[in-house]
């Protein structure tokens, strides 16, 4: 059996199209993309225009949990470093069930924002002492089951975190929750195969950055992957802050993304987090390997990590897609619209973004977005097109700075004129309707679960 769907006006990956139908079958993969048809009878009519669902190709669910409770000054010159300080001592706290509560709502937040699959950086392994769980993918699966819940599609990266700098220093007492030995990484990895396959869900792997993972780990826990998938993705942080970037050079006299595009097989497989402070010579290459870059505009601006060079990397063909990482902001079309602002900022221009092909920014940042984060996800999810899945937004035609406007410029009025998330009327993942009306069905009970983890959380002494 197929289910059928019309809307008057979607975003394709080639552009706006009018009078659309879509057909997926059972398993939510759409099996038919056509326009300029009239709607078949008894399918469902769309109540406006509709575009893509984003992948959020980064994210650190547990994060969620202590936005906003950083803004305060602690030192003369905070930055990423004494942010990341406070951060270990929540992380400390945390128990599974807070985990799973945590990463319920915040999956929730992410379908009412329009994004509709998410690739989580994971890297809470163990209990607050730091010894391994009797189940060691207990927190794993914490985050699975919240997917599943949710209703959100999932690539899990479990994160190889062995290190606390570059040449092998031991961790620190703040990162003992995060530590795995590189075969336990990959027993770890083959134990979480099935649970992923169950649900539909994409396994990966995320050496945490060259900081976290010496050469022959980053090169033995590959290899381990290749065997148990060689098509995986591959996520890591690199070169996000300037520091990194001196202590990179001062261990091996090369900077991080030279150093790992010298040393690793970068490919379509990879995501680079962040990547913010490359040479052009490290941009053009970087792009030319076929990797991702992952750009999480809200949570570089909240960490003071510095503006990405996206023009410069787009002139290279390079791919890029968008992360909520620490969760400040989820809003998929704020990171969109922070996206382009930080470009005019850097460049002194505007519709920086835009192209030929594409010459309204708010379709040319989603399109692009959607693209390069359904590659870094490893799963089809690529936009409305046949063999993806079935993953879409209606935008509200009846919101104030929507209303009676042209579908392309309902889209430029959701992401530049709107509260951004107040215009998603209805959110789909895999044929399956999530949100309606703006509001998923568990809200009221997973927003009360995370309100309950976070107040035992913030209150523990």
């Amino acid at each position: 059996m197929t289910t059928q769907a019309w809307a008057e006006a979607a975003l394709l990956p080639a552009g706006w199209a009018r009078r659309v139908l879509l057909e997926w079958g059972p398993d939510g993969t759409l099996a038919r993309v056509r326009a300029d048809c009239d709607a078949p009878a008894g399918c469902t009519v769309l109540p406006g225009p509709v575009i893509p669902g984003l992948p959020n190709l980064h994210s650190h669910a547990f994060q969620r949990g202590f936005a906003g409770l950083t803004e305060f000054r602690a030192q003369d010159a905070d930055s990423f470093w004494s942010w990341r300080d406070l951060m270990y001592r929540f992380a400390a706290r945390i128990q599974p069930a807070q985990l799973e509560a945590i990463a319920t709502w915040l999956y929730v937040e992410m379908l009412e924002a329009g994004y509709t699959s998410v690739c989580e950086f994971h890297y809470l392994h163990h209990d607050p002492s730091g010894r391994p769980y009797a189940e060691p993918h207990t927190l794993s699966l914490a985050l699975l089951r919240a997917a599943r819940r949710a209703g959100i599609g999932m690539t899990l990266l479990p994160v190889l975190y062995q290190h606390s700098n570059f040449g092998g220093q031991p961790p620190t007492e703040g990162q003992r929750r995060f530590v795995h030995g590189t075969e336990d990484m990959l027993r770890l990895l083959e134990r979480l195969q099935p649970e992923c396959r169950a649900q539909g869900a994409r396994l990966g792997l995320a050496p945490h950055s060259l900081r976290a993972v010496t050469p022959a780990s980053l090169r033995d826990s590959l290899a381990g992957l290749d065997a148990i998938d060689p098509r995986a993705p591959i996520h890591i942080h690199i070169a996000e802050q300037t520091k990194e970037v001196d202590d990179c050079l001062a261990w091996s006299g090369r900077r991080p993304v030279q150093w790992l595009l010298d040393a690793a097989p970068v490919d379509e497989r990879w995501c680079l987090v962040h990547a913010t402070h490359m040479t052009r010579d490290e941009a053009l290459a970087a792009a030319r390997s076929g990797a991702v870059a992952g750009l999480c505009p809200t949570t570089e601006a909240n960490l003071g990590d510095g503006i990405f060079d996206l023009a410069q990397w787009r002139q290279a063909q390079g791919r890029w897609g968008i992360g909520s990482d620490s969760h400040v902001c989820v809003n998929a079309a704020e990171e969109l619209m922070l996206l382009e602002y930080t470009q005019r900022l850097a460049t002194r221009r505007r519709n920086v973004l835009a192209d030929d092909a594409q010459p309204g920014v708010a379709a040319a940042t989603l399109l692009a977005a959607v693209a390069g984060g359904a590659q870094a996800a490893g799963r089809p999810v690529a936009g409305l097109a046949t063999g993806q899945s079935a993953d879409f937004v209606v935008l509200d035609t009846r919101h104030i700075a929507l209303c009676g406007l042209d579908p392309q410029d309902m889209l430029s009025a959701h992401v530049f004129a709107s509260a951004r998330g107040s215009a998603v009327r209805q959110v789909w993942q895999a044929g399956t309707r999530r949100v309606d009306d703006g509001r998923h069905a568990l809200r009221h009970d997973a927003a009360a679960g995370f309100l309950a983890a976070r107040s035992d959380l913030i209150h523990v002494q």
